[in-house]
């Protein structure tokens, strides 16, 4: 049944064409951009300064989804806002339903607390090598199905990206690697994929989901960490810039970066990813390798 709806769908509406192809947030949209190069212009839902973790679908936002041949999302443990209105269309590709997609598993104790359930894995797979790629083929895979005409140009597409992010890597293990054995602090655990691809060594994290305040035992904890020099660098994150962080740098020496996991600054287009994951580079290295 889950096949005939598309198949139903291109019979009445045809192909896919460059304003139907709708991603809930910028990375996705910046990783659809590698793999629709050449045919079509994928579009986004949520501005770039816009948390998925928070955000409420506005009437206009109803119709854009009701209107794309395809929405891709990453599924409700990133973007719960969506879930109701996706739950009942057969244009989705759903990522965290990808088969065989490695996702990081979570603490079991540090996302689950005051009733509230944040997910078993990390969704933040854009800042992972392997997971970036297992999407990168889904979606080339999903896009060949609605848009038969275009299937080559699609897997080409895709077989491109997996070759640049690898290239790409390579350049970015040599940056990193003089800054491995620094400590720091992140926002929220958002970076896990990254972390592990490049072996940083993240101290810990003032929240693990950025609606979620640090209590006070987490803030005496890292102040206490920060004043003996456990970590180089605390960042912050452009959409949540708590005065949390201000606070528990009183009194030590940690400098101050910014971690943009959203890809804020960074205009969507060919090649957008590349540059989005450089400026995650460029800001680790930054704050981490400064005298």
């Amino acid at each position: 049944m889950k096949l005939f709806f598309p198949l139903l769908f291109l019979l009445i509406m045809g192909n896919v064409n460059a304003s139907e192809v709708l991603t809930s947030i910028k990375p996705i949209q910046m990783i659809t951009f590698e793999i629709t190069k050449g045919i079509s212009t994928p579009e986004v839902l949520l501005d770039s300064n816009t948390s998925p973790h928070d955000y409420a679908l506005k009437p206009s936002d109803v119709k854009r989804l009701k209107k794309a041949a395809l929405v891709v999302w990453y599924g409700h443990d990133l973007e719960p806002f969506l879930a109701k209105i996706l739950e009942h269309q057969s244009n989705v590709l759903t990522i965290s339903d990808i088969n065989d997609l490695d996702l990081r598993a979570y603490a079991p104790e540090g996302h689950h607390h005051d009733g509230h359930d944040h997910g078993t894995h990390d969704p933040h797979f854009w800042l992972g090598l392997k997971q970036s790629k297992q999407v990168a083929k889904a979606l080339s895979n999903k896009l060949g199905q609605l848009d038969p005409d275009n299937q080559a140009t699609y897997q080409a597409n895709y077989q491109a990206f997996a070759s640049d992010i690898e290239n790409h890597a390579t350049k970015w293990r040599e940056q990193l690697a003089p800054i491995k054995d620094v400590g720091y602090y992140v926002f929220h655990d958002a970076y896990g994929y990254f972390e592990q691809d490049y072996g940083l060594r993240h101290v810990g994290e003032f929240t693990v989901s950025p609606e979620r305040k640090p209590g006070a035992k987490t803030l005496i904890d890292i102040k206490t960490k920060l004043s003996q020099g456990d970590a180089k660098c605390v960042f912050s994150e452009p959409q949540f810039s708590p005065a949390v962080i201000n606070s528990v740098l009183r009194g030590s020496q940690a400098s101050t970066g910014t971690l943009d996991p959203l890809g804020t600054e960074t205009k969507a287009g060919p090649g957008s990813y590349f540059a989005f994951i450089q400026s995650i580079v460029d800001s680790f290295v930054g704050c981490l390798g400064g005298k």
